[in-house]
């Protein structure tokens, strides 16, 4: 197993743990030299705010464990493809590279509805699809099932 692989195992290890707190599946993990330095999942719900996307909470402890809102020398690794709110906050804390597994065809910009990554921004950031045998996609599917049948 190469290392993006493993990365992205971690990542979709957070999402199953926000499915089991009814929370919409999404992981994302945090590298750095090689060495995992933020895990988190989504918490909106049990948090009470729009800020608890995985990629947000990530990024906080990442700024955190590294003293710096600057996280230039690190890669996110997420179960799914970034929104907007996310993405500007990836690129504004510097990320060097972004990979996701499973496509958000609602609200992603990486390529779904938009192209965010490659506008001209004061800082660019790399993102590329990761193929995790549809495992992240099939998380989401199966979450948003059981929401539509609890109605």
């Amino acid at each position: 197993m190469n290392n993006h692989n493993m990365f992205m195992n971690l990542a979709f290890e957070e999402a199953k743990k926000s499915y089991k707190k009814s929370e919409v599946p999404v992981g994302a993990v945090i590298v750095c030299k090689d060495k995992v330095i933020a895990k988190a999942h989504n918490n909106r719900e049990s948090k009470k705010s729009v800020l608890g996307h995985a990629e947000i909470v990530a990024i906080k402890k990442a700024n955190k464990k590294l003293k710096s809102w600057r996280l230039e020398d690190c890669i996110l690794y997420v179960t799914l493809e970034p929104c907007p709110m996310c993405a500007g906050a990836i690129i504004q804390s510097r990320i060097k590279t972004v990979y996701y597994s499973a496509s958000d065809l609602k609200s992603g910009v990486a390529n779904s509805i938009i192209e965010m990554f490659e506008q001209p921004f004061n800082h660019q950031t790399t993102i590329s699809k990761i193929d995790d045998d549809g495992k992240s996609e099939q998380l989401l599917k199966s979450f948003f099932k059981e929401i539509r049948n609890k109605k």
